[in-house]
């Protein structure tokens, strides 16, 4: 079974959020992860993209930024 390249994109896009949330805080974390990484390199070869450039990539968890009351 073939998968289309829609739902390579979607599949991309879901591992992109995982990876982004995954907080490695032991041997577990870590091995899923790096299974999560590989799976996103496999997924970005089926779908023919160069180093997975047509996916997007989430930035690391921060705090927001707020705004005092006399700046606003």
């Amino acid at each position: 079974m073939a998968l289309s390249k829609r739902s390579i994109e979607t599949l991309l896009d879901l591992v992109e959020i995982k990876l982004s949330c995954l907080c490695v805080t032991d041997r577990e974390d870590a091995r899923e992860q790096a299974t999560l990484e590989a799976c996103r390199r496999e997924l970005s070869a089926l779908g023919g993209m160069k180093n997975g450039s047509a996916v997007l990539t989430f930035p690391t968890k921060s705090a927001p930024k707020t705004q005092s009351a006399a700046t606003a």
